[in-house]
Order: structure tokens, then sequence, then C-alpha cells
């Protein structure tokens, strides 16, 4: 791809995009959200027809117009949120569009057998007639992947393949990219997690504001280099922690309890700190942390905020208490994708912006507007969707809502997810600048690295118990967090 250009009312997307893929390669493509690589790959994938350039497949000039041209030229695509149909079966969703007939009627045995042996191909191992609603999320991803080999895909793109998937599941990613690799398919790997690109990528492209910028190959880049080429500057640190002084405690929780899931779990977090809790998928960090909210109701135990005690028997008891949450699964969970980002912002302060039971849009749009600059909202207004926004900048807006609420508790789950090392770093320095303002801040990370770098004290969860606390954050190291979350034994620091 050469001499890309794109553009929207008001927006330059891409300009003079490039890039090149070589067969039986992993090529990263890397930028901050809005750096324009999911344009160019839409382009790639006929979803957009670009404004100038040219693409050529194999020396040859092509035009690309639909997605079936793209896929005619065995380009497929698998995005982050699966094209699958949840009732229909892994073969029906694989030959969706293209099935075998005879004299009217599916060839339902031949595709079993096509089925089967494009599983071979992964070497996974999925029955072919389970309904996609039944099967794990690695294993939708597969399907997707096989329904892009039926294609007869040459260039697969994968589109932050990694992002919901478990460690044990991401190896199992890798196995079967490393082994499309051998079978000569050249793929496009798009991700956040720069330690992927290092373990899976030959060479590596980067974008930064829409504009092509490099393309290196991956023995030759540090992780430092790569976050300097996206961002436009080098970052001092990639984890930009202040030290605490931790004032008294706001938040104390004691033998919290639900089913299985949560069991007796203690602990206490102090204003102007960052405690991070973590442990394996699985472990009851979030079912926690929906406690802590109200989402869930909890068996027995105890929760004080400020010495008092709390009944949180909803989310809407939380809010009022003064904790707020920026749940794992933003998208889902934390915003009204179809609303606008003022009206989002508006949600949970509606008590405050309404006067004689009307919402009063001038107040709302003006304390929304307050946010946009202290938080760097980057938006084209108030009345965009929340849906069209980057993962950074909708995490931003969440968060302003629970800074207009004045929530004294912010619990932060999983708080960087899909968002790219330049939000990240804007998130991380939030998070200080809240701590250092005496919030106390409960942040729930499977980012080893990120837990390392930014917590104060950081306590481990194993099915559904906490198995240990780590005080001397600056002399541990990610087997010491390991060590506790695998099985509950291992370094604790007093």
């Amino acid at each position: 791809m050469e001499g890309i250009e794109k553009s929207f009312p008001g927006v330059r997307a891409v300009r003079h995009g490039r890039l090149e893929l070589r067969a039986g390669e992993v090529l990263a493509l890397l930028g901050e959200n809005g750096a324009g690589k999911s344009t160019l790959i839409k382009v790639l994938a006929g979803a957009l027809r670009p404004d100038a350039g040219t693409i050529r497949i194999d020396g040859q000039a092509v035009h690309i117009t639909s997605p079936h041209d793209a896929q005619r030229l065995g380009i497929s695509v698998v995005y982050q949120e699966f094209n699958l149909i949840p009732a229909l079966s892994a073969r029906e969703n694989i030959f969706l569009g293209r099935e075998r007939t005879r004299a009217g009627f599916i060839g339902r045995g031949e595709e079993q057998r096509q089925a089967r042996a494009l599983f071979a191909r992964l070497n996974v191992r999925i029955d072919p007639e389970t309904p996609c609603r039944d099967l794990t999320i690695a294993q939708q991803q597969c399907v997707e992947i096989a329904k892009a080999l039926a294609q007869r895909a040459r260039i697969l793109v994968l589109d932050e393949p990694s992002a919901v998937l478990t460690s044990q599941e991401v190896e199992q990613l890798f196995a079967i990219i490393r082994e499309l690799q051998t079978q000569g398919l050249g793929i496009i790997y798009i991700s956040h997690r720069l330690d992927e690109v290092f373990a899976l990528a030959q060479r590596a492209t980067i974008m930064r504001d829409g504009q092509y910028i490099d393309t290196q190959p991956v023995p030759n880049l540090t992780r430092a280099r790569i976050i300097e080429l996206m961002v436009g500057r080098a970052l001092e640190q990639e984890f930009p922690k202040h030290k605490a002084s931790p004032g008294p405690v706001r938040l104390a929780v004691t033998n919290l309890c639900r089913g299985r899931k949560v069991r007796n779990v203690s602990f206490q977090v102090r204003a102007g700190e960052i405690v991070a809790l973590t442990g394996l998928v699985g472990s009851g960090r979030t079912e926690t942390v929906r406690l802590l909210f109200g989402a869930d109701r909890a068996d027995s135990g105890r929760i004080e905020l400020d010495g008092r005690p709390l009944r949180i028997p909803s989310p809407r008891a939380a809010v009022r208490a003064g904790i707020g949450l920026l749940p794992e699964d933003r998208k889902t969970q934390g915003l009204v994708l179809t609303q606008s980002v003022c009206e989002n912002f508006g949600l949970p302060n509606l008590p405050a912006l309404t006067r004689m039971g009307f919402v009063a849009r001038k107040r709302e749009r003006a304390a929304y507007t307050g946010y946009v600059e202290t938080l760097r909202i980057r938006s084209y207004g108030p009345e965009q969707r929340a849906r069209e926004l980057s993962g950074g900048n909708q995490q931003k807006v969440v968060l302003a809502k629970w800074l207009e609420r004045r929530c004294d508790v912010l619990i932060f789950d999983e708080p960087t997810r899909g968002i790219d090392v330049g939000a990240k770093y804007e998130i991380y320095l939030l998070m200080n600048r809240l701590a250092a303002e005496g919030k106390a801040i409960l942040m729930v990370s499977s980012e080893l690295p990120e837990v390392l770098g930014m917590a104060d004290r950081i306590l481990v969860m194993h099915e559904g118990r906490m198995t240990g606390e780590i005080t001397d954050v600056a002399g541990a190291n990610q087997q010491d967090i390991l060590n506790l979350a695998v099985s509950g034994a291992g370094r604790q620091s007093p």
C-alpha cells in the first residue's frame, strides 16, 4: 500500500499511508488510538475506498472497492469484535454465504470434513457442530481464523487478537500464528501490547496522527524507541509513579463473601494510595469489585468508608456513598455507546444537573467542557456519540463523570485494556493526581508490569481468597506475584 489518503468531514484520517507485507511474516502495525491504523486496514479490506493511493498484490495493482473484492484477492480481517452468529454452529459460521449445496440441499457432511481439516490446520480441537455461543472467546477466534482460511486467505489481519484472552490462550494464539507463517500467509498484527510485538513480529510499521512514520526490523527496536515513534516524543518513564503519602483508611473490607467466588476477603485502601488487586483469570478480582459497587449482593462481610459501615445493595447506593467504578468492559458497562459523550457524563450526575425534572443542558455541557481540557479528552464536541471515541478517550469520559460526582473511592478495573501507550501514560498521570488529592484508588489489573509500575501495595487473589500482600513493591518482581496468584504460596512482604 503506497500513498494512501482518506479523509472524512473535518478529519484527515490517513495521509501518505504506507504498508508493505511479505509472505510468511508477521508485520506489527502500531500506533496510538486515532493514528490511522483502523482506517488503513479498512481500505485494505474494502470497507472504505481511499481518496488516493495504490494497492499492489504480488506486484500487480489491484482495485478493492468492496469486502467481496478483498476476499477474492485473499485478504481477510479478524476484528476484535467477532463477526459470528452465536446461534449457528462453528461449521455454519465458517461457510455462511458460501454453503456447499447439492440439488438445493446443504452438503453438511462435506462442510464438516472441511471444517475439521481447517481446525486441524490450526492444531485446535473444536466440534464443528457446537453453537458459537457455547465456545470460549479463544475458540470463537479460531472459528474466525478458520473462516478466513476457508476463503483461501493469503493476507490475514488480526486486530487486537489478544485483548480478551488469558495468558494460556495467548500462547495458543501465538502457536497458531507461527503455524500459519510456515504455510506462507502474510499476517498483519495490530496490538497495544508491545511485549507481543517482540515475541511474535519480524518487522513493525508505526503510524502517528494518520501518517506513516517508519518500518523497522523488530530486533533493531527497543520498547522505548517504539513508544517514542508512536507518541512523537520520548517518555521519561513508562510508569510515572509518584511516591505516595498515604493518609487515613478510606475503604475497609472485612471478611467479604459470595459463594465460592469471593471467600473471606479483607483489605484496606488509604487516602492517597494506589492499591493493585491482581490474580489470574477466575481468581475473584472482578467479583470482589462487583460486591463493592453493589452490582452483586454479598452473602456476608463488612464494608466501611471513612470508618462508617456501608450497606451497598445496588450501584445507586455505591454512587451515593462516594464510590465510583471504571468497569472492565467500558463499552457495555461504563457507557451508553449510542448516546453523546455529554449525556454519558451527565448520567450519574443528574441530581445536580436537573431543574424542575428537566436536564439543564447548558449546565451539563458547561460541567463536561470543564473536563475536556484537564483530562485531554479528544472528541469532535460534546454531542459526539461515545461509540465513535477511541478506547482511551472513552475511558476518560467514564472517569470524568465520577470526578464530577466527587467520588472518594475510585475503582479502576483493567484501566488500560485496549489503550495505546500514550493514552496509558495520561491515565497513569491522572491516577497519580487523584491519589495526591486524597482519593483512595483500587486498581484491578492483570498487566503485571502495570501493577509493579503503579501500585503502592499489591494484593493477590487465588480461587476467591486473598493469598498475599506485597508492600515492598520496589523490591518485588513478576514471579513474586505469580507465585501468590498460582498457589497462594510465595514471597509475602510484611
